[in-house]
């Protein structure tokens, strides 16, 4: 029998207020339940709101390196069960072991890096006009933290918010994917284990138009962060607008790769089939449209079909797995309805196009990896976001046409350009209108960029001061320091 868990509100494991739940699954082999859910509404979200501003007095008051401590103490629990939480990873969300650990190490060296952010937490002094005052800005926390976050990454992404969030001084209501909440719970069981006291972080399970939505209108939340898709981030958008709620999203948008006649062809296609592929094309990150210079382009798709091809399909866990499954039914049937609008549109497909139901396969979500070739930027399937193992191609006459091209589709967060032409690398920079560049690698790949400023102004998720400033305000403060003459001071 698969186990019932509950929500973690005031500092107690509750069942939902209907009494309503839904279940876990593996993507990989749909007979096997994990558990069952909280299905909450917004009764639950009123509970967890009360409860994370009843303790926000508190917290903010202790100071943020002892705040910060709680989240250092959180990174050793997550190195001390890696292998445990990676394995939980794979058997929930379907990515591979491999890219599962990745996603653990990375979720370690975000945590570091934030709880520093305890000791970073500067204000400015201010140069002002009166004489005998002076002044000064500080950052104060905001209050109460709606978190609701994305199943792609089901750990980095829920760790990174909270422990911005709690560093901070904020206190958070936590709406994780439903389809990943088992990954959830576990976080804040080792939230728990590390010291955080009870009350600062509230466990909501649930749907999203009857926990997300709620949560989002809650009149105690100050700060809404979403993570997940482009559709749902504008009526999140919408709502706290009409609120005048402060909100940081991070919405999907696959990223970009260009291809131009001097780049080095096996580095590029290499680089395109991890990006592509992994996590079976479900992360934000993920390359869903290659432009390539005409002259290569032939080469270079028949190559590309060929390897995405010889991918091996398999329940994640397995070490002879290339590619897992999608995350469930639904993101399976939008694979293949995107494929199928774009051969309608009149794209040629190289390969796959089809679920994949060979062997042990059928008992799960699987779709072969599919190309798409001679795609037109006005394509439907080269302008919208389909998260899936499939990647359009596209031809150019030049780096103008490429860039061009780039502007004229939906906006990525980043995109990379493979070319051994200095000059044409450094046009690439000037012109292309994203947040973040990489060249001769992939720009989501890349290490060492935690502390940078946001890419592509969507939101994002990981560390950082920049990001920081999302869950604080500023409060300027002046002071006078002893005038009594008469008049106006600075007279």
């Amino acid at each position: 029998m698969p186990g019932e868990f509950k929500n973690f509100i005031d500092g107690k494991w509750v069942a939902s207020a209907s009494g309503s739940t839904f279940p876990s699954v593996n993507p990989a082999n749909k007979s096997e339940v994990f558990g069952v859910f909280p299905r909450s509404d917004h009764r639950d979200v009123d509970r967890a709101a009360e409860s994370a501003r009843g303790h926000f007095d508190t917290w903010r008051l202790i100071p943020a390196p002892r705040r910060a401590e709680v989240i250092y103490r959180t990174a050793e629990s997550l190195r001390a069960h890696a292998d445990d939480l990676a394995t939980l990873i794979t058997r929930e969300m379907g990515k591979i072991l491999p890219e599962a650990r990745d996603e653990v190490r990375e979720t370690i060296a975000l945590l570091t890096f934030v709880a520093g952010e305890g000791q970073r937490l500067l204000g400015t002094t201010l140069p002002l006009g009166a004489r005998d005052h002076f002044g000064l800005c500080l950052r104060v926390p905001m209050g109460v933290v709606a978190a609701i976050t994305a199943w792609s990454s089901p750990l980095a992404i829920p760790a990174a918010e909270l422990a911005l969030a709690l560093v901070a001084g904020n206190t958070v209501v936590f709406k994780p994917a439903e389809e990943t909440p088992l990954v959830a719970t576990r976080l804040v069981e080792l939230l728990l284990e590390a010291g955080l006291p009870p009350g600062l972080v509230n466990l909501v399970h649930g749907m999203g138009e009857e926990a997300g939505a709620p949560l989002v209108r809650h009149p105690e939340v100050r700060l809404v962060t979403f993570a997940g898709s482009g559709a749902v981030g504008r009526e999140v958008a919408i709502a706290c607008a009409a609120e005048h709620k402060r909100m940081a999203l991070g919405m999907g948008g696959k990223n970009v790769v260009v291809v131009m006649d001097d780049g080095d062809l096996d580095l590029a296609l290499d680089a395109v089939v991890r990006g592509a592929f992994a996590t079976t094309g479900q992360r934000p990150t993920s390359i869903g449209r290659l432009i390539l210079h005409r002259a290569i382009a032939r080469e270079f798709s028949e190559r590309l079909a060929a390897r995405a091809g010889a991918l091996r399909l398999g329940d994640g866990l397995l070490p002879t797995t290339e590619m897992g499954p999608l995350v469930n039914e639904v993101r399976l049937k939008r694979a293949h309805a995107y494929a199928r609008l774009g051969v309608k549109e009149g794209a040629r497909l190289l390969c796959g196009g089809e679920a994949f139901r060979d062997g042990d396969c059928k008992r799960g979500f699987f779709y072969l990896p599919t190309v798409l070739g001679e795609v037109r930027p006005t394509m439907r399937i080269a302008q919208e976001e389909a998260l899936g193992p499939t990647v359009c191609l596209l031809t150019v006459r030049d780096l103008q046409g490429a860039i061009g091209a780039v502007q004229g589709m939906r906006p990525s967060r980043s995109m990379s350009l493979f070319s051994r032409d200095v000059q044409r690398a450094l046009l690439a920079v000037r012109d292309l209108q994203v947040g973040h560049i990489a060249i001769n690698a992939l720009a989501a790949e890349v290490p060492g960029v935690a502390g940078a400023p946001e890419a592509g102004g969507d939101g994002g998720w990981g560390g950082g001061t920049p990001r920081m400033d999302r869950f604080t305000e500023w409060k300027t403060v002046a002071v006078g320091i002893g005038w009594t003459g008469p008049g106006l001071p600075g007279d």
